[in-house]
C-alpha cells in the first residue's frame, strides 16, 4: 500500500513537471462608451449648441452658467457665459489665466484655434497633458457681445493613463459642441 502511494506521488511529480510557468501580464480595463447621439441645447441663454445624450446638462450658480455632467465617467464640464461690455481683453486674459494656472502640473498644453465665420464663432481649444486638475478648456466668442468658457474636470485624482479613454470621448463631444455653437 505504501509503495502504491509513493509510486502515485512520484508519478504526479513527474507529470506536473513540464514547462516553466510564465507570469501572466496584468489585464487592462477596457472602457467602451456608447456611440454619441446629439441633441440641441436651446434655453433662454444667448447661445445654442448640440451635446451628447450621454451627458446631462443642468443650470449652475449664475444665469447662463451650466454644468454638463458625464455621471458614469464622474466628469463635469463647467460652462460659463459672460456678456462683453468693452471688456473683451479682460475675459480673454482670464480664460488664458485659467489654462496656464495648470502649468505647474501640466507636461504640455496643446492649443488649437478654431473659427466658424458663418456662425460668428471663434476661440481656442486647450488640451492639457499630465496630472492636471482640468484636462480640457476652451473659450468661444463672437469678440463683440458674447464670451463663453468651458472647463473639464473629473471627480477623481488626476491619472492621465486611466482617464485617457474618457478624455478622448469627451473631447470629441466638445469638438462637436463647438462646431454646432451658434449665437441667438
Amino acid at each position: 500500500m505504501l509503495q502504491k502511494i509513493i509510486f502515485i506521488f512520484l508519478l504526479v511529480i513527474l507529470v506536473s513537471c513540464g514547462q516553466e510557468t510564465q507570469p501572466k501580464p496584468y489585464g487592462e480595463l477596457r472602457l467602451e462608451y456608447p456611440k454619441p447621439h446629439y441633441k440641441l441645447f436651446n434655453s433662454n441663454s444667448p447661445f445654442t449648441f448640440e451635446y451628447s445624450d450621454y451627458a446631462e446638462i443642468t443650470p449652475a450658480k449664475k444665469k447662463d452658467w451650466y454644468n454638463l455632467s458625464y455621471k458614469k465617467m464622474k466628469a463635469n464640464v463647467f460652462i460659463t457665459y459672460f456678456p462683453i461690455h468693452n471688456d473683451f481683453n479682460l475675459h480673454l486674459k482670464e480664460a488664458e489665466k485659467m489654462v496656464y494656472e495648470h502649468t505647474i502640473k501640466a507636461s504640455a498644453i496643446d492649443t488649437q484655434s478654431f473659427s466658424y465665420p458663418n456662425h460668428n464663432v471663434f476661440g481656442n481649444f486647450y488640451q492639457l497633458q499630465g496630472q492636471t486638475a482640468s484636462n480640457i478648456q476652451f473659450f468661444v466668442t463672437d469678440s463683440t457681445k458674447h464670451f463663453v468658457t468651458a472647463n473639464l474636470y473629473f471627480n477623481s485624482r488626476p491619472k492621465p493613463d486611466s482617464l485617457a479613454p474618457a478624455i478622448a470621448y469627451i473631447k470629441k463631444d466638445l469638438e462637436h459642441m463647438i462646431s454646432t455653437f451658434k449665437w441667438k
